[in-house]
């Protein structure tokens, strides 16, 4: 039996991230649920729209917390410099680009796990930023990405 004392391990990002947002940081949240039944599974506030620049942070984050990602998925068209893949912490992470709207990133852990982040756009205002990550995160929330940036006023 497991000692009642002993802190649990449960691989989810902290809820004082939430707080930490400031302009010009990149910051993900992972909803803090373990039935996942929300259509996204977080957000991420990038700091730019340079590929390159911003994505080793989110993977380093991620993998910190998740374990290995090994794909991400990316519009094309949001990202200056998009590559097909990337070495990040001497591992290779696999790019897609596909042609949708910038506002999710479709990250792979493994082989099959699936995360779907709210992308806030760089230029949004912190209290426009929170309001948009909280609303990502809410357990059971159905709104579509677009959706909440459009009613926080991210977009």
């Amino acid at each position: 039996m497991a000692d009642p004392s002993s802190p649990r391990v449960t691989r989810l990002l902290p809820d004082a991230v939430h707080q930490a947002v400031r302009p010009g940081t990149a910051v993900v949240r992972l909803e803090t649920t373990h039935e996942r039944q929300g259509v996204l599974d977080g957000a991420w506030w990038p700091r730019s729209r340079d590929i390159a620049a911003e994505l080793p942070g989110l993977i380093s984050a991620l993998t910190e917390y998740l374990g290995p990602v090994t794909r991400v998925g990316l519009d094309a068209r949001a990202w200056e410099g998009l590559p097909t893949r990337m070495t990040i912490d001497d591992r290779v992470v696999h790019i897609d680009s596909f042609a949708a709207g910038d506002d999710t990133v479709l990250i792979t852990r493994g082989e099959q796990d699936l995360f779907s982040l709210l992308v806030v756009p760089s230029h949004a205002t912190p209290d426009a930023a929170r309001a948009a990550m909280a609303e990502a995160v809410r357990a059971g929330s159905v709104m579509r990405a677009e959706r909440i940036l459009l009613d926080t006023g991210s977009a």
